[in-house]
């Protein structure tokens, strides 16, 4: 198993916890972040605005995306187009559709060939990767995020539609792929192992970054010790 420093894929940090982001900054393996609305309302982020230039007084050195909230295309565009604003380091995410599953790709050409940075979200299906990637402005950087761990809970191998999707997008060499949503640090390593671009991951899955490539002896006598601790202080007896 390769370290995590060899690897060529990015790890983005999933979140939108303050204090959690500030200290997942100085993670030597954290090249990105991404927030969405859902993180922030867990969070307790109540100023959308004041969060956001709160955090990038102290990260504005790696990418960092922050989404539209409305379900108007107007809206979502006049959002964006702030959004945009707010640093050179800011991608623009953008929903795959509206809420009636009308198609978001008008607003991402005329916003990509403003050039402004977008993170085209939610997407599932390779309908919408071809749809989305004909839609980015050639020479500006963008996004495609592929929520490859929602597939995987459908039942279906996320990775050949990921391998899917990376070809399709050759035809914009400046697009990047992101596996979204992943379920378990393995993913990290199969987004690698594909070539795709970045990863996006939560706070409670980098938790468990020290695990990569721990000895699995000691892991199952780590195990034994919890089950036997467990016992113990629960008082059981027969």
């Amino acid at each position: 198993m390769r370290p995590l420093t060899e690897l060529m894929i990015k790890i983005f940090a999933d979140g939108a916890d303050l204090a959690e982001m500030l200290m997942l900054a100085r993670h030597p393996v954290i090249r990105g972040f991404t927030t969405n609305p859902t993180l922030m309302r867990k969070a307790g982020v109540v100023d959308y605005r004041k969060f956001a230039h709160d955090v990038l007084e102290v990260i504005f050195d790696r990418p960092i995306s922050f989404e539209v909230f409305s379900d108007d295309f107007d809206e979502m565009e006049r959002q964006a187009r702030e959004i945009a604003t707010w640093g050179d380091n800011v991608y623009v995410k953008i929903p795959i559709t509206n809420t009636r599953g009308e198609s978001s790709t008008d607003l991402v050409r005329r916003l990509s060939d403003a050039g402004v940075k977008l993170n085209v979200t939610a997407i599932l299906t390779l309908a919408q990767v071809e749809a989305v990637t004909e839609c980015f402005a050639s020479e500006c950087a963008g996004c495609v995020s592929v929520f490859a761990g929602r597939i995987a809970d459908t039942g279906r191998d996320p990775i050949p539609l990921m391998v899917s999707a990376l070809e399709i997008m050759r035809a914009r060499p400046r697009l990047e792929l992101i596996w979204a949503s992943p379920r378990e640090l393995l993913n990290i390593f199969h987004a690698d192992a594909i070539g795709c671009h970045i990863i996006t991951v939560t706070a409670d899955l980098l938790k468990k970054l020290p695990l990569v490539g721990k000895d699995l002896a000691a892991y199952s006598l780590d195990t034994v010790k919890m089950f036997h601790d467990d016992a113990q202080k629960a008082g059981y007896s027969l």
